[in-house]
């Protein structure tokens, strides 16, 4: 038999084709350990031009292609799907800084770039990257822009699609979309390149980026406040914003349940309470010292505490301090996974409506499920809740979630979306949730999908089963 892969090798030299299924396992299982995909081999290229090739090749011998950054989604949109005959494409290989310009705060990347070292590339000029994500250590700069990430500062810059500029993109039939202007203000016709941010790959391979930089946040305040029992959440998130002139970059809830999977994983506690209406991690950031931070926060918290919404806060005295303060933020994934395991649920709802939701969501699952521990947390300056459910003692984590996903998730969901929120806030839909997006999806927006796909991709090449249940109709 011919070696179809040879073609491949040719093109990508030595290391550019992994096809011996001990290397390319790692690149064909889910982040969560949900689905074991399928694939002949995984592409490496090292330039834009190889890119080109390898989508020409593949289209040419009946490949389909499934770009893939650090493999860190929650939903399946990397991994090739058994029996569609998918080559994974990795940019990991895909690194290069292309420019900073301190002037007209930009940088300019390769898609393989990992997100921390963009953020690096940016600070050595003493600059900021504000998008900022628990996976930053891995995540690579296409997956970011293939979901549209959100992370932990999105109240004050916005989700990788407000940070983009600039975008190119090898397209399904091997032509190159490039537009890496640094610009702006460009009004041309339609903003293409918005496209290709949040399409998962399905439209085409993001091969470079330009990304929007601010100065860099040196001086920070950082508090853990202890909420009162039926605190306001929402009136508190906007009093903070107010009373900061917008200076908050962070506000997270964090549930007293999260708190104690973080203490049980540790096997201490962790030395934070949570009062009983949750936690909050509030962070200010300014460029400037002439900006007293500290004065500002301690204002903020004496109105909250005047109006008793905050039982309690500790401030953050030193950089180790704040750094505690985060580690049981980002810890927290980690205390589920310890505990068994858990089914996300990546709510949003409009910041006002986030009290309505964990009222209606609590109630739902005493009812229905209250032998289930909830572990809710999340950006509520955003309105994106992350409200899991901790896979029960003895019970197999797989079926829990099929279990979860089949039913009482449906319900979370319509009391997300009766509130004008999403069943998915910041993960995207991949494999996992396109059964949602065709169940909840406005029949107009599912059409413009598909015509948007159809468009792109008539063949169905790129990243064909995520997003879509079905391929559009030719």
């Amino acid at each position: 038999m011919p070696d179809a892969l040879a073609p491949f090798r040719d093109l990508l030299g030595e290391g550019g084709v992994l096809s011996e299924p001990d290397r390319t396992a790692a690149y064909t299982l889910d982040h969560r350990e949900l689905m074991r995909g399928q694939t002949e081999a995984v592409l490496r290229p090292r330039s834009v031009a190889e890119v080109q090739g390898l989508v020409r090749l593949a289209r040419a011998q009946g490949y389909g292609l499934v770009p893939q950054g650090g493999n860190t989604g929650y939903v399946g949109g990397a991994t090739p799907e058994p029996g569609r005959r998918q080559l994974v494409v990795s940019l990991e290989r895909m690194t290069r800084i292309r420019g900073v310009d301190p002037l007209n705060f930009t940088l300019a990347c390769d898609a393989g770039v990992i997100l921390a070292e963009a953020q690096r590339a940016a600070s050595e000029h003493d600059l900021l990257l504000p998008l900022s994500l628990g996976s930053e250590g891995s995540c690579r700069l296409g997956g970011n822009l293939g979901t549209n990430a959100g992370g932990l500062q999105v109240l004050r810059y916005g989700m990788t699609r407000d940070l983009v500029l600039g975008i190119e993109a090898v397209l399904p039939d091997g032509a190159l979309f490039s537009d890496m202007r640094t610009l702006r203000k460009n009004n041309i016709g339609y903003d293409l390149k918005q496209a290709f941010i949040g399409a998962e790959g399905t439209l085409g391979i993001v091969t470079g980026v330009v990304l929007k930089l601010w100065p860099a946040q040196a001086f920070r305040a950082t508090a853990w406040l202890q909420l009162s029992a039926g605190a306001p959440v929402p009136e508190i998130a906007a009093l903070v914003r107010r009373e900061t002139s917008d200076l908050a970059t962070t506000f997270e809830l964090i549930s007293a349940s999260s708190l104690g999977l973080v203490a049980e994983m540790r096997g201490a506690d962790p030395g934070l309470r949570a009062g009983p209406g949750g936690a909050v991690l509030l962070e200010l950031q300014a460029s400037s010292a002439r900006i007293p931070l500290d004065d500002v926060l301690m204002g903020t918290l004496e109105h909250l505490m005047e109006q008793g919404f905050v039982e309690d806060a500790v401030l953050a005295q030193s950089e180790t301090q704040r750094r505690a303060m985060w580690a049981i933020r980002e810890t927290i994934p980690e205390g589920e996974k310890h505990a068994g395991g858990s089914v996300k649920h990546d709510i949003a709802v409009p910041v006002s409506q986030l009290t309505a939701f964990l009222d209606r969501g609590g109630a739902l699952l005493s009812e229905r499920m209250p032998e289930v521990r909830l572990s809710f947390y999340g950006h509520v300056g955003d309105g994106n809740i992350h409200y899991n459910l901790v896979v029960p003692q003895g019970r197999d984590r797989l079926a829990f979630t099929r279990e979860i996903e089949a039913g009482i998730a449906h319900d979370l969901y319509a009391i997300a979306i009766d509130l004008g929120g999403s069943f998915s806030a910041e993960y995207g839909i991949g494999r996992f949730k396109r059964d949602l997006l065709a169940r909840y999806g406005d029949p107009t927006r599912l059409g413009l999908i598909a015509a948007v796909k159809r468009a792109f991709d008539p063949e169905d090449v790129m990243n064909a089963g995520a997003m879509l249940v079905e391929p559009p109709d030719a």
